[in-house]
This record gives structure tokens, sequence and C-alpha cells, in this order.
């Protein structure tokens, strides 16, 4: 399921290319422009809501917000998207709905 999420990201545009020439690495990098630009925004808006909303994906923001250098909303809602990936990948892949809090209905 880790290649979905991975594909599904790629798509989106979810990454940020690596920026090297010879021993040169950046330690600034650019979100890609490539992929679906609707799906980029989709899940960014998702990932937003979500933060706000669910405790877990709170927390797994703060976190990377406090770990960005720069641009500090930016560099911790698209981690937090890709997370995201991985929740919609997962139901898909079981077909079941969203269940907030992991309640079990019988």
């Amino acid at each position: 399921m880790r290649d979905a999420e991975d594909a599904v990201a790629k798509i989106a545009g979810l990454w940020w290319p690596r920026s090297a020439s010879g021993d040169f690495e950046a330690e600034d990098r650019h979100l890609a422009k490539t992929g679906n630009r609707y799906l980029r925004y989709y899940f960014i808006q998702a990932a937003d809501r979500m933060r706000r909303s669910i405790p877990e994906y709170a927390a797994f923001y703060s976190r990377k917000y406090r770990e960005a250098t720069k641009h500090h909303h930016k560099r911790a809602l698209v981690p937090t998207a890709r997370k995201g990936i991985g929740l919609v990948i997962g139901l898909l892949h079981r077909n079941e709905p969203y269940r907030p809090g992991g309640a079990a209905i019988p």
C-alpha cells in the first residue's frame, strides 16, 4: 500500500524534488509543480481541515511545524496531506467509510 500512497502523492505533486549538484545539496527546496494541481489543492485543503478537527493530525502537524526552518505552515501541511493520502488509500483498500476516533460500527 505504501507504493500506492507514494504514487498518489507524486501524481498530486506533493513532494520536493532534490536540488543538488556535485557535493552541494540545497536545503530550501521548492514544491514540485508537476502533477494535478487540483488534486494537490484539495489534499492540502483536506489536510488543513484535518489538523483542525482530528487530534492525531493536529499533533503531527504541530511536530512538523516545529521541525521546519522556513515556511513553517506550508512545510507542515504537505506531510500532513501525505499522511491524509495514507488514510484515503487505506479506506479505499478496505472499502469502508471513515469513522472518527476509530469507533467500531457493528
